[in-house]
Parts: C-alpha cells; sequence; structure tokens
C-alpha cells in the first residue's frame, strides 16, 4: 500500500515526485516505457519560457513565471544544463505590430521583469540573422534553453535517492475506488505480467492519456487532444545562427514555428502544430518539414537547412479548456489530475511539482524528512576538464580514455556511469538521452554496436533483449548464418 502513486514518469510527474520526496511518505511512480522522459518530455522545444504568451491569471501564467524564476536554483542543485539566452518575439512588415504590445502588457501583468520592444536597429546587433522584413520584436531576457532530458532524469534520480520507487514497463489498464484509497490495476509490457497496486492518493500526470485516467473514476470527464509538433535538429556547425530564441507571432495553435540554440550547442527549427487522433502518431512528414523550413524563413534567414542532421515529432496534451487542469477530482476524492500540461509546461513543471506536493502534503498532513538529499551530480563530461585533469582521470579510469562515440567524443566511461547511476539506462536511447552517444551528425551508426556490446557485458543482457527504446524495438532480432 503507498501513500502516493503518481502516474506517469515525464518532467512533471519526475518534478512531483522530487518534490513529494521531502516528506515522509511511502511513493511510487509508474510508467508504461521502459525509462522515464519518454513522452511528450523527450521531443520539445527545450525552451524554458519567459511568461509573456500565456493569458494572465491563467495556470499557464501563474507556474510559467515560477517554474522560470525557480531554474537557476534547481539546475545548481540538480546538475541541470540550462542558459538564460532570451528570447525574442519577432514582427514584420506585413504584421501588426500591435501583437507585440499585446505580449508587452501580457508580460507586466504576469510579472514578467525586464520584457521590452527594440526597433530592427538594435534587433540587428542583436540577432544579424533576422529575416530582412522583420522591424521589430518584444525582447524577454528571462528566457532559457534547458536539456529536456537532463531535466526530467535529474528529478527523477533525486527522487529515487530519496526513497521514491520507479516501476517502468508499466502500463495502467485500470483504476478503481476502494475503502482504502485506489487500485491501480497494471500490465507489465515486458513480461506481460498484471499486478495491482494501491495507493492512498493517485497522481494522474499521464500526458496525453491523462483524460482517459480522469474518465475512469470521474464524471466530470476531460477530453485530451494530442497536439503533433514536427522538428529539425541541425549540426553543432549551425549552432550558433542564432544566440537568442526566436519566435514568430503567436497564434491559436501555439506560439508558431522558432528557431533556437540548444543548450549543446545544436541548432533546433520548430515545431508544427497538427491535431491527431493516434496518440502513439510520432511520424515525421515531407510535408511538414518543408513547412518549417519555409516558414523558419519568416522570422531567421539562411538557416542552414541542408545541415539537418535529424528531424522528430512530439505530441502535446491539449486539454479543450486551453488551460492546464491542475485539482483533486470533485467527485473522486484522493485523484489528483495534472492533465493538459502542454507548453509551457517544462518551464513550469518545477512549480507544479511544488504545487502538487503542497496539495498532497495537506491531505496525507505529511511531515518532512531530516535526511532529504537536495543535490544531485549529473554525468562526468571529460570535455570540461583541463588536459591535465582529464590525463589524470584516465590514468585512474582508463574507461574514460576510450572513445564510443566519435560524433560527440563520448567515453565508455561515461556509458558505464549512464548505466549504473540511479534508474540507470537499459536501451541504446537511454544511453543516449544520457550521453548524446548517438546523436551527433551519424546519428548513431557508428557507436550502437559498441554501446550494445557495453550494455551486453554491463547488465548480462542477451543481445538480442537489447532494445532501442523499450518493448517491441529490438535491435538484433536473429542470425545471418548458422553458428
Amino acid at each position: 500500500m503507498y501513500d502516493v502513486a503518481i502516474i506517469g514518469a515525464g518532467v512533471v510527474g519526475s518534478a512531483i515526485s522530487r518534490e513529494l520526496s521531502r516528506y515522509q511518505a511511502n511513493i511510487c511512480v509508474i510508467e508504461k516505457e521502459e525509462d522515464v522522459c519518454n513522452g511528450t518530455s523527450k521531443a520539445n522545444s527545450a525552451i524554458i519560457h519567459a511568461g509573456f504568451d500565456a493569458k494572465p491569471n491563467s495556470l499557464k501564467a501563474k507556474l510559467n513565471v515560477r517554474g522560470n524564476e525557480l531554474m537557476d536554483a534547481i539546475s545548481e542543485e540538480l546538475d541541470i544544463p540550462f542558459t538564460r539566452n532570451g528570447a525574442l518575439v519577432v514582427c514584420t512588415k506585413d504584421q501588426d505590430r500591435s501583437g507585440l504590445t499585446i505580449l508587452l502588457e501580457k508580460a507586466a501583468i504576469n510579472g514578467v521583469p525586464g520584457c521590452r520592444i527594440v526597433e530592427r536597429e538594435e534587433l540587428l546587433q542583436m540577432e544579424p540573422n533576422v529575416a530582412d522584413d522583420v522591424t521589430c520584436a518584444l525582447y524577454a531576457p528571462t528566457g532559457g534553453i534547458v536539456c529536456p532530458f537532463h531535466m526530467t532524469m535529474a528529478f527523477a534520480e533525486n527522487a529515487n535517492v530519496n526513497g521514491v520507487s520507479f516501476f517502468l514497463n508499466t502500463e495502467v489498464k485500470h483504476i478503481q475506488k476502494n475503502e482504502n484509497g485506489y487500485a491501480i490495476e497494471t500490465l507489465h509490457t515486458d513480461t506481460n505480467e498484471v499486478e495491482t497496486y494501491e495507493a492512498k492518493v493517485v497522481i494522474n500526470a499521464a500526458g496525453v492519456y491523462a483524460d482517459e485516467l480522469n474518465n475512469m473514476v470521474s464524471e466530470h470527464k476531460l477530453h485530451i487532444t494530442a497536439r503533433k509538433g514536427e522538428y529539425c535538429l541541425l549540426d553543432k556547425d549551425a549552432g550558433a545562427h542564432v544566440k537568442h530564441t526566436v519566435f514568430q507571432l503567436p497564434s491559436k495553435m501555439g506560439k508558431g514555428v522558432l528557431v533556437t540554440p540548444t543548450v549543446h550547442g545544436n541548432l533546433l527549427v520548430g515545431p508544427t502544430a497538427l491535431d491527431v487522433k493516434d496518440k502513439e502518431s510520432l511520424s515525421t512528414t515531407g510535408e511538414g518539414l518543408a513547412f518549417l523550413s519555409l516558414t523558419s524563413a519568416l522570422s531567421v534567414k539562411n538557416v542552414p537547412m541542408r545541415q539537418v542532421i535529424t528531424s522528430f515529432s512530439g505530441l502535446r496534451a491539449h486539454e479543450d479548456g486551453n488551460d492546464f487542469v491542475i485539482g483533486e477530482a470533485e467527485d473522486a476524492k484522493g485523484f489528483v489530475n495534472v492533465a493538459g500540461i502542454e507548453s509551457p509546461g517544462l518551464t513550469s513543471a518545477p512549480a507544479i511539482g511544488e504545487m502538487v506536493a503542497g496539495l498532497v502534503k495537506e491531505m496525507l498532513s505529511l511531515s518532512e524528512k531530516d535526511n532529504f538529499v537536495a543535490k544531485r551530480t549529473g554525468l562526468l563530461h571529460p570535455q570540461t576538464l583541463t588536459i591535465e585533469e582529464r590525463n589524470a582521470l584516465i590514468k585512474k579510469q582508463p574507461a574514460y580514455g576510450n572513445i564510443i562515440c566519435r560524433c560527440e567524443m563520448i567515453s565508455e566511461g561515461e556509458i558505464l556511469d549512464a548505466i549504473h547511476r540511479p534508474l540507470g539506462a537499459r536501451s541504446l536511447d537511454g544511453v543516449k538521452r544520457r550521453t548524446r552517444a548517438g546523436m551527433g551528425r551519424c546519428q548513431a551508426g557508428f557507436c550502437s554496436p559498441r554501446t550494445m556490446e557495453i550494455l551486453e557485458r554491463e547488465l548480462g543482457m542477451s543481445m538480442f533483449s537489447i532494445t532501442k527504446n523499450g518493448v517491441g524495438s529490438n535491435i538484433v532480432i536473429g542470425y545471418n548464418k548458422e553458428v
């Protein structure tokens, strides 16, 4: 019997688990994928929004601004790559600049500091590659960029160190109210075993599936639409094409196509916005990628799209009310919804964690731990060391001198750390998200076999059971000749 069961190990569920791990409670996280950060949290714009776009007094506005405020302290505590590079919303000569004035007014109401409108002359000094038709822009200095993988994994690892249990490859099939709280019927997707977990409080952080879980226990139905966004990731040679995150004036479908550097030195272009019925639809299309190339040129000129090294898509959980849905279901006491967490969900995650942990603390009268561990250390990156420090490290631990991924210069030592740390990697994508092995120009063409050999050796896995990203994505399926 758990005090709290959190369903979903994306950035929001993981942030909630970390905040709740401050208290004396028996907590678990149930996740249907093979790793944390496998849904929306792994495929988004990696932006920490300033908060000028959200409707004033909405949950999106309040939690966006609070989440942004928390990022400096959290990135330091949890060792998360984070940079405040600032954001620009550009206006072209064919657009009404009053749209920027409206955003500036929203920024003031929402409490976003430092926002102002810059004219073209100053804008060119900030961003020489803005399109020729751009006349002015809203500048928000508190905007930032982050690694969403490391942000999610940092929350989850820290929660795990503080006693939270994580059940991966565990899909929730049904939730039933009972006298003790809730019975959560699950299917272990890797073994096909059925298991029931019981909890006094259930937190529904299931992303695009949050409406389905709510509708199992409540007559107050939710409806979530999966909104697909396609992206292009460009090589590091293109990473300095812009310094700030460059937005276009937003529409009812979102904040438009952006062009932004990433914390790892690449350039990111996207997303599109298309509502889809299939909540597992992660395909990209020629039309979508062509749209990104055409539309990004309206704000930034000469984007070197020939340097695209990969494309991907993600799904946003759009709720019909166009705001976050956070709180206890009226007719299902102990069932807390954290639903409709689309943009600015990544930014808001730390604040959502605070908010939900506060609610549950009151519900269960929880008391704080004396031994909460607030600090987490991320993977060691030898490239950040001096030559002398790196040589000393390799002498002590030779695995750090064995380069596995040549594109990103990732060593065997880093992969070993990724495997053996709390909630360690169990798949190729698990290693990739933790270390960047496989994220370079060749997109894992060279390093995959060597990474698989390390997984096989370190985890005692058969080569046949190693997957790219969980159940059904096995890499090796047989022999090409008899052995």
